[in-house]
């Protein structure tokens, strides 16, 4: 059973909503993990991926969006190596972050991964207690969410790694060039969801839907990526030191993380978009309510929607299963086609108002255009004509105005409906 197995390397990091209440005096840009000579600092990071999402992940010189913090604690087998804060701020909560625990884990990761989805079935502790309380931790730089705000995020997202011991054949291929065993699918289907067959019992009938994004890094380990999980799982014997899934592990919490957080980013922003659609309505000011919606999809298309982050395949393809899993290119599509059902409806109201203008400038003008008009060629400067004139016009203005054609020009410039 997984809930008893330690693998041979096992690494977690933890991504919770907080609320920002200032810009912490921690070191600036993402976490520098090292291997060897190489270091991913936000630079190493950014020829990774296109300018575009670099910007969004890591900020511009001069205006940091991310910040991290080396530490060294220690408890109940498991290890904080150090925090991370990205800012994330939306139009209507500016002071948006997330915060991210990368932790190491040497005991078996499953039960922690439970606890940390809620579900309380288990014995273990609550793991992020103690030292590793992120309230403590983020004490006067940022408040965390309570875990039952209606949120997307109101559990922690979790990212776990893990590699096999020889005796862990369920995730082992065969060989070399052999197949994987069905077994090793479930295993990575229980880190990602977080859960055992007991938790959710995987219905054979669609397993296949269910496991259909695992994404195939290389022959040596795979991914999946779930609303509220995700999980990376060797499938040959990790030998330790000096292994290739060294590097598959910084991968997993650097360049593949990231992938995942600007999944994060773009959620966030598409859900208070589409809070945004639900309250179009809700104000009498149409115009300026959609032509804020309208300058709020432009500002995010430009800073976080992208589908291609890298020419290297495996980051793009975990964001696209982030997306995926929430709907996030058919949510957005369905955004951009009501914005501009809504954007045409202002110019039908507005198309409306010029044209009920310009009948009140007809209804109005000439009754008395004419009047004057009839003056003027009979010669006529007596004071009293002029004023009968004047008040002719406006009883015919008047009386105008009370026909259908009068009802409809008014009707226009309040930018309602005539019952004629």
């Amino acid at each position: 059973m997984l809930e008893e197995v330690t693998g041979a390397r096992q690494e977690l990091t933890v991504v919770l909503p907080v609320g920002l209440l200032r810009v912490p005096d921690w070191f600036e840009g993402p976490f520098p993990f090292e291997l060897g000579s190489r270091c991913t600092d936000a630079r190493t990071r950014s020829t990774y991926f296109a300018p575009a999402s670099a910007r969004a992940l890591y900020g511009s010189p001069g205006r940091p969006r991310r910040w991290h913090l080396p530490l060294d604690v220690k408890q109940d087998g498991l290890h904080l190596l150090g925090m991370e804060l990205i800012r994330a701020a939306t139009v209507h909560n500016p002071e948006h972050a997330l915060a991210v625990l990368h932790l190491s884990a040497e005991r078996p990761l499953l039960p922690i991964l439970r606890v940390l989805a809620g579900r309380r079935l288990n014995p273990i502790d609550e793991p992020l207690t103690g030292p590793f309380d992120p309230a403590k931790l983020l004490a006067g730089i940022a408040d965390v969410r309570a875990p039952n705000a209606p949120s997307a995020t109101a559990q922690p997202y979790t990212i776990a790694f893990m590699t096999p011991t020889p005796q862990q054949t369920p995730a082992l291929r065969s060989g070399p060039e052999g197949a994987l065993p069905a077994s090793a699918d479930r295993w990575l289907w229980q880190l990602a969801s977080r859960s055992t067959p007991e938790d959710f019992p995987l219905p054979p009938e669609t397993a296949g839907e269910q496991l259909k994004d695992v994404v195939r890094i290389s022959a040596d380990w795979s991914a999946l990526v779930l609303r509220q999980g995700a999980a990376f799982l060797g499938h040959r014997t990790d030998t330790g030191a000096g292994d290739f899934f060294e590097f598959a592990a910084l991968h997993s919490r650097t360049v593949y993380l990231d992938a995942l957080l600007l999944g994060a980013l773009q959620r966030d922003h598409i859900d208070e978009l589409t809070d945004e659609l639900s309250e179009v309505f809700n104000s009498s000011q149409l115009a300026r309510r959609v032509a804020a919606l309208e300058r709020n999809i432009a500002v995010f298309r430009s800073t976080y929607w992208r589908q291609h982050l890298t020419a290297h395949g495996a980051a793009n393809d975990l964001l696209l299963a982030f997306q995926n899993q929430h709907r996030l290119p058919a949510r957005f599509h369905e955004i951009l086609a009501e914005a501009a059902d809504y954007s045409r409806l202002v110019q039908t109201q507005e198309g409306q108002q010029i044209s009920g203008a310009l009948g009140a400038l007809t209804i109005l003008g000439l009754p008395l255009g004419t009047a004057l008009s009839i003056l003027q060629v009979l010669g006529d400067n007596s004071v009293a004509h002029l004023l009968i004139a004047l008040t002719l016009s406006v009883a015919a203005a008047a009386g105008a105005l009370t026909t259908r054609y009068g009802r409809l020009v008014l009707s226009s410039l309040r930018g309602g409906d005539s019952k004629g």
